[in-house]
């Protein structure tokens, strides 16, 4: 069997039991998935009519229109701290000591995690929508090709993160100090554009969160989906995604493959 071949096989394994530890252990993904929608039940519910007026709506269901896509991302983040504790766990229990004795692909470890990763995302993602859905938010002006290019960037997104998330579970000594070390991944969107406008933010803090990866990722998504003014964000949305995903990548194989355990 040629290399690639090994890989294949080899990622597609790693990849299955990734899935089956997801679903015989679920509580770690419903945990970090609830934040999202207990945020999106909260801000819409508790603070929807306030904030609506604080960014020129009429009443909650702008609300509502302008918040899911920037939750659709922070699910996202959430979702991938659990795979920064995964990898942690898989490098301190030994498991990857015993792969390194097998004659498998080296990197199908890795692969593995990651695919599982953004298929878990992608369906924690489709969730929030529904929840989101569920309290009216409506995308009725987005054409075929623009849901496709909000699915691509969700994608991409979700594959950057996951990137940088495998690194921080490799540099962390236990699933403790992963996950903590993973929480600017749920961090970052509270000082974004998710919740308001930045230009309502303090001169002095709107570079910070207008130029961090999820600012011009959360207004590509919620142009694409409410036809509202992109501008550079879309530019900028995909150089934070491949700036993130060669980053992830290398620092994550380079941490791996230098690993004496």
């Amino acid at each position: 069997m040629s290399n690639l071949g090994l890989a294949v096989r080899d990622s597609s394994t790693m990849l299955r039991r990734n899935l089956l530890h997801a679903r015989r252990y679920p509580s770690l993904t419903l945990n970090l998935l609830l934040t999202p929608v207990m945020l999106l039940l909260l801000f819409v519910y508790v603070f929807g009519d306030a904030m609506s007026a604080g960014i020129g709506g009429g009443d909650r269901s702008d609300y509502v229109a302008y918040i899911v896509p920037g939750l659709l991302l922070m699910t996202i983040g959430s979702t991938t701290i659990g795979t920064a504790v995964s990898v942690s766990n898989d490098m301190t229990e030994g498991i990857i000591a015993r792969f390194r004795t097998m004659a498998i692909h080296r990197g199908s470890v890795l692969i593995g995690h990651v695919i599982g990763s953004v298929v878990q995302s992608i369906m924690s993602v489709v969730l929030v929508g529904a929840v989101g859905l569920a309290i009216g938010f409506r995308s009725a002006d987005a054409t075929a090709l623009e849901w496709l290019a909000a699915f691509g960037l969700v994608v991409f997104f979700t594959v950057a993160l996951t990137w940088i998330a495998v690194g921080m579970g490799l540099v962390s000594p236990n699933a403790e100090a992963a996950s903590n070390n993973a929480m600017p991944l749920i961090f970052l969107p509270l000082i974004s554009s998710t919740f308001v406008p930045v230009d309502s933010m303090p001169g002095w803090f709107q570079p910070v969160a207008e130029y961090q990866p999820f600012t011009p990722a959360v207004e590509t998504l919620r142009g694409l989906l409410l036809g509202t003014e992109i501008g550079h964000n879309g530019w900028l949305a995909l150089v934070w995604c491949l700036a993130l995903t060669a980053l992830g990548y290398f620092w994550s194989t380079s941490m791996f493959n230098s690993d004496p355990k």
